[in-house]
């Protein structure tokens, strides 16, 4: 579901992924999560639902917030500020795109490894992450931001295992068929998404903020 919000001279479209009906979680329980840990609630009734309905946090969890992260400038062989120089050569050498990959795509993959960098230099990891914040502008001639390219960025680094299995889901690339995720991430963090008109940074497609939780010892 989408909703489009008007605020001033900017549009905002929020997206609900989580799955429709009762989500089991926390709040069945008669008491809140023990102290140290974080329990997301699930949609029910699916083996690899895309995010959390929400996160419960116990008392005394020590947590950690990212700024806003884009992409990288990565790829000097284009113009520079343009969308085309977000693309992560490491992952997508000489800045050229698989069939099916969109900008959207590309600038998805380079934020979530800035992102995993990030999370690593403060001892923690993908799986660490409870909420993400996404933020995405209109690829140049798009009337709208591109959702799908992104939630394929997004499962490559999240919510790609089965739960009733615990082996791993695959992912498309683009148009490719789908395989082995880039990271296996069983962490399914509660999330929002939305359109705006710009970004800060010239050429952004992606702005993404997460909050992670350190892992109880």
């Amino acid at each position: 579901m989408k909703t489009r919000l008007l605020v001033g001279s900017v549009a905002l479209v929020v997206s609900f992924s989580a799955g429709a009906g009762t989500a089991a979680g926390w709040w069945n329980k008669p008491q809140p999560p023990k102290p140290g840990t974080v329990v997301p609630a699930l949609p029910a009734g699916q083996s690899n639902p895309m995010i959390a309905s929400g996160v419960a946090i116990g008392a005394n969890t020590p947590l950690y917030k990212t700024s806003g992260i884009g992409p990288s400038a990565l790829n000097s062989g284009a113009p520079s500020g343009s969308e085309e120089s977000y693309i992560d050569t490491a992952v997508f050498p000489g800045g050229a795109l698989p069939a099916g990959v969109t900008i959207t795509e590309a600038q998805g993959i380079n934020v979530l490894r800035r992102i995993g960098e990030n999370l690593q230099a403060a001892g923690l990891s993908y799986a660490d992450v409870y909420t993400m914040r996404v933020f995405l502008q209109n690829p140049s001639g798009a009337t709208s931001a591109d959702f799908a390219g992104w939630n394929r960025a997004y499962r490559q680094y999240f919510a790609n295992t089965d739960l009733t299995t615990g082996k791993y889901v695959p992912v498309p690339l683009g148009t490719a068929p789908p395989a082995k995720p880039f990271v296996v991430n069983p962490s399914r963090p509660s999330r929002f998404a939305l359109e705006i008109e710009n970004l800060p940074v010239s050429g952004w497609l992606v702005e993404v903020e997460v909050d992670a939780a350190y892992p109880k010892h």
